[in-house]
């Protein structure tokens, strides 16, 4: 991966240094022109040209919305200095019109629509100044066919901005891909790790799990030492309760019975399940906005399980007496249900990171409950997706095909 990193940034530098070259030639040249006239918008194109190649040099290095923002605003002021500054050369008319087109390589939509909309206005602006001020004596090419040049000039901005609209979606995609992809790995690794610890775990402490308990039910040991086996006992069930998680994940189970359940009768029936333990923690559960008649073809006891996991992870997130917010809703043959708390919410990193083996941000948590309801969701074609604030709460979004009811 580095070394691939390490290709991309060769090749930048080895584009960018063309480019600058190329801008460095024609500052030279324009500032051997003895045109008095010329003279101020020649000086002002070299201090463009050396703050634009800085910018662009520290560019790999330096990240942040500010540099982009600062390349997109010197590179207008160069295009239009030299759009000035020349009046007869077509090309800068061209290099006008795809002004925008170098906030594409940023992959930053609100870049784009800013730097679109700079650059109409202040074409808009240069080309009144040319038409009422200039009475087009020193633009003359501009002032011969105003209506086509004015749509050119609009129609690139148009090509631009769906050339802008296809990349921006195709990389989307790809991104998604990618974090399918790394997910994908994270369960497959688990589950390596799973098939090769679990079993031999498993039986040393079932055998120590069996003479502790024996020990615990001789009459002569003391209650002192019986309270010391019972803590040492349920120790062991939790380490039982990880490797039954870590099994989970490590064997696929191909003959799962599938069943098409209503959507509503499922989440009613957790919400009862887990109703007691949000009794402990002051935090009720509402089922909101839940629709009828909506079937998906899922195990019944491995959705409880996910949804399970996910109202516990909100209570526990969730101050005490802050409600729990179950909703559904049918988009595009897909059910999605939203669970939703106001709780101490994630950072995007944390979020990015949900999943990971061993990841929790519980200090007695290891991770494999998410990961577990990022399996399930899987499983069944669904998808899963979380959207958090830090100290604005959570919300975690489902989806699964919607089975049609005949």
């Amino acid at each position: 991966m580095s070394s691939y990193k390490d290709f991309n940034v060769k090749i930048y530098y080895g584009v960018i240094t063309v480019i600058i070259m190329f801008m460095v030639t024609g500052m030279i040249a324009s500032l051997f022109m003895e045109t008095a006239g010329l003279r101020f918008g020649n000086y002002l194109n070299a201090v463009e040209v050396s703050i634009l190649s800085v910018l662009l040099l520290l560019y790999p290095k330096i990240s942040g919305w500010w540099i982009n923002f600062l390349i997109i605003i010197v590179g207008t002021a160069y295009f239009y200095t030299i759009f000035y500054v020349y009046p007869d050369t077509w090309s800068s008319f061209i290099f006008v019109c795809f002004i925008p087109a170098i906030s594409i390589l940023f992959f930053d939509k609100q870049l784009f629509v800013f730097s679109m909309v700079m650059n109409i206005c202040l074409y808009l602006l240069g080309y009144g100044y040319i038409l009422f001020m200039d009475k087009a004596e020193t633009f003359g090419l501009l002032g011969v066919n105003v209506p086509g040049n004015v749509i050119n000039f609009l129609g690139s901005q148009a090509l631009l901005y769906c050339i802008f609209l296809l990349t921006y979606e195709r990389i989307k995609k790809q991104q998604l891909y990618y974090k399918q992809l790394q997910q994908s790995e994270r369960l497959k690794t688990t589950g390596q790790l799973a098939a090769a610890v679990a079993h031999e775990i498993r039986n040393p402490l079932t055998v120590v799990k069996g003479f502790l308990q024996l020990y615990q039910q001789e009459e002569k040991m003391d209650e002192g030492s019986k309270r010391n086996y019972s803590l040492m006992i349920d120790e062991l069930n939790t380490a039982e309760h990880v490797l039954s998680q870590f099994l989970m994940l490590a064997k696929p189970d191909n003959d799962i019975k599938l069943e098409k359940v209503e959507v509503d009768y499922l989440l009613q029936s957790v919400t009862d399940l887990v109703k007691s333990y949000g009794i402990l923690r002051d935090n009720n559960i509402f089922l909101r906005d839940v629709q009828k008649n909506c079937y998906i073809l899922v195990n019944a006891i491995e959705f409880k399980q996910l949804m399970i996991n996910l109202l516990k992870n909100a209570m526990e997130a969730s101050p005490y007496g802050e409600p729990i917010f179950i909703e559904t809703e049918v988009q595009k043959e897909m059910v999605e249900i939203k669970v939703t708390d106001h709780g101490c919410g994630m950072s995007e990193e944390e979020v990015q990171s949900l999943g990971t083996p061993f990841y929790s941000l519980k200090s007695k948590g290891t991770g494999l409950g998410m990961m577990i309801c990022f399996n399930i969701v899987e499983k069944y074609n669904g998808k899963i997706s979380i959207e958090s604030k830090k100290g604005e709460g959570t919300t975690v979004k489902i989806q699964f095909p919607l089975v049609k009811n005949p």
